[in-house]
């Protein structure tokens, strides 16, 4: 009941600073999202993101259009693109720590558009990450893993 109750004020939490335009992420304790609402719609978004990575020198890997994946099996979703991406030298430094934390690397960023048309960004709080898999022993690279995020979501984010 608690914990229904504390996830429930978080997500509250979340949409309030989303409505009022705070200017900083904040990531649900929960799940660890972290929900950012774009000034663009779906394309601009994606592509101002993927521009954003490129010119940071970050390694773009993917593209999953989910929505289209869902049409193509006869479901109906809403768009939604999944972006892949990374900096090896980085981010295997966090698998040296736990090997299990592959499963959070490369980052993911999800962009997608709700029932009302808003497009909003998602990623992983890096922060999280770290708890998950108890990794003690990164602080630094996660701060910088955190900072680089921020500052790709701030490109897009609604002000």
């Amino acid at each position: 009941m608690r914990k229904r109750f504390v996830r429930s004020m978080c997500a509250t939490f979340v949409v309030l600073l989303a409505l009022l335009g705070a200017t900083s992420a904040i990531a649900d304790e929960v799940d660890g999202i972290v929900r950012i609402p774009s000034a663009y719609g779906m394309d601009e978004t994606i592509a101002l993101i993927k521009q954003d990575v490129v010119q940071k020198g970050i390694m773009f890997f993917d593209e999953v259009k989910q929505s289209e994946l869902a049409a193509e099996a006869g479901i109906k979703l809403n768009p939604s693109t999944l972006l892949v991406f990374g900096n090896p030298p980085l981010g295997t430094l966090f698998l040296t720590s736990n090997p299990d934390s592959g499963l959070d690397w490369p980052v993911r960023l999800l962009v997608r558009q709700d029932d009302r048309g808003a497009v909003w960004v998602s990623y992983t709080d890096f922060g999280w990450i770290a708890r998950r898999h108890h990794i003690n022993d990164r602080d630094a690279q996660f701060k910088m893993a955190n900072s680089v995020i921020q500052s790709i979501t701030d490109g897009v984010k609604a002000k």
